[in-house]
């Protein structure tokens, strides 16, 4: 028999429930659709937010040729098949599910059908396509952006299920949603096979959820580590809060939880990576290097000796002292962008490459660094309206206190340092 979640799947807009800002009315999905004009797409969102059902709505909507492929156990062999049988069809869609666990070679296998309109891509990908899909794949599609379903949507697929129960004669009371919501986290498949568990497991024409009832029944069915998505996301954030919050015991343990599970090394070095930046930065420089260096051996050498190194690196940036002072500086500095808009490059440090340029007065009055004593020069590198403005707040670690020392001398109180 089929799950729940897959006899619930809807095969058109008009029952697809979630992502109204793609394809809700006068959303750029939708509009495309309804145009006829659809252009080849990566689908990027958490597990169990409707992508391998999007697509699948799309092609029926659009009454179009509907083929599909898993990157997991399809190969170049297989893409060429279908874009074969694809070249005798019109507007033929291609699906590619987890398009993220294609291979260089297999992703070029897809570039030319693409390009010449043998075929429209959809991919769906629980990773960010920027890492996983090649620049040139990359360049040819639009990007959309999934999201965990709310509550709305998540009662909305609770009243769906109901209703089908209902149909088929057996009475489900949603006494209690809590816990249904609660380990299903924004998941509607997983919100939708635990229902049926819980239903599954009753005799008779009359069901009472409950949260007890949910918990006592669900609650082996998580012990486990799920690289497919149902406690992916939960345990990559075990994983960097441990590290974040210094413990390298904790880390180790939800590294060691990932690597049972089979998870992806490459996937736990890459979030190193980022920690590395992101919760460390200038207090230690070397995580980065250490964390870079990390993958690159990770990438080369694979499982199973590669869990040494991912400890190595998870104990190291654990135990090192914290600072998110940089990452809150990119983000402060976006944001007064985004309220400043395009502010004109201040003429003393703009480039004059020509004459005119030149004559301009585009360069006038920069002053060289290195000509000056300390390689330091005061002058204004930022745009009229925003002089002043700081951004970087160095942290209270040893490290960045040097840091702060340096800019005041230099800065005076110009910055507040």
């Amino acid at each position: 028999m089929k799950p729940l979640a897959e006899i619930l799947r809807p095969h058109r807009l008009t029952e697809y429930v979630g992502q109204t800002h793609l394809v809700g009315e006068g959303a750029v999905l939708r509009r495309m659709i309804e145009s006829g004009r659809l252009p080849s797409m990566i689908l990027w969102g958490p597990p169990g937010t409707g992508k391998t059902t999007l697509a699948g709505v799309i092609a029926e909507e659009l009454n179009r040729p509907f083929y599909t492929l898993s990157a997991i156990s399809s190969g170049v062999k297989e893409v060429r098949e279908v874009i074969s049988q694809a070249e005798s069809e019109e507007g033929a869609i291609l699906f590619i599910d987890e398009i993220h666990r294609f291979s260089k070679s297999q992703q070029d296998s897809l570039l030319g059908a693409v390009e010449k309109g043998v075929v429209t891509l959809i991919g769906a990908t629980t990773e960010n396509p920027s890492f996983e899909v090649i620049s040139a794949l990359l360049s040819r599609c639009q990007v959309y952006v999934l999201q965990d379903f709310g509550e709305n949507e998540m009662n909305a697929l609770l009243q769906k299920a109901v209703n089908y129960y209902a149909s088929q004669g057996k009475k489900v009371e949603l006494k209690e949603k809590e816990a249904l919501m609660r380990i299903s986290g924004g998941d509607g498949r997983k919100l939708l096979n635990a229902l049926e568990m819980v239903v599954g497991k009753e005799i008779g024409e009359t069901v009472v959820v409950t949260n007890d009832k949910v918990s006592e029944t669900i609650q082996q069915n998580l012990a486990y580590y799920d690289k497919q998505g149902e406690m992916h996301y939960d345990i990559i954030s075990a994983f960097i809060k441990s590290m974040r919050g210094s413990d390298p015991n904790g880390a180790v343990y939800w590294l060691a939880r990932m690597i049972e599970g089979g998870e992806d090394p490459l996937f736990i070095a890459r979030r190193m990576l980022i920690f590395a930046s992101e919760d460390i930065g200038n207090s230690n420089p070397n995580a980065l290097l250490l964390a870079n260096a990390c993958f690159d051996a990770v990438n080369k050498i694979g499982y199973p000796e590669c869990r040494i190194i991912l400890s190595q690196c998870a104990v190291y940036l654990a135990s090192s002292v914290k600072s998110n002072s940089t990452y809150m500086a990119i983000g402060a500095a976006q944001e007064a962008v985004r309220r400043t808009g395009d502010l004109p490059v201040p003429l003393h440090i703009r480039n004059a490459p020509t004459k005119l340029m030149k004559n301009l007065g585009y360069g006038d009055g920069y002053k060289y660094a290195h000509d000056f004593a300390g390689n330091f020069a005061v002058q204004e590198y930022l745009p009229q309206g925003l002089e002043g403005s700081r951004f970087y707040v160095p942290g209270n670690n040893p490290r960045e206190a040097e840091t702060r020392r340096l800019l005041k001398e230099r800065w005076k109180e110009k910055y507040g340092y």
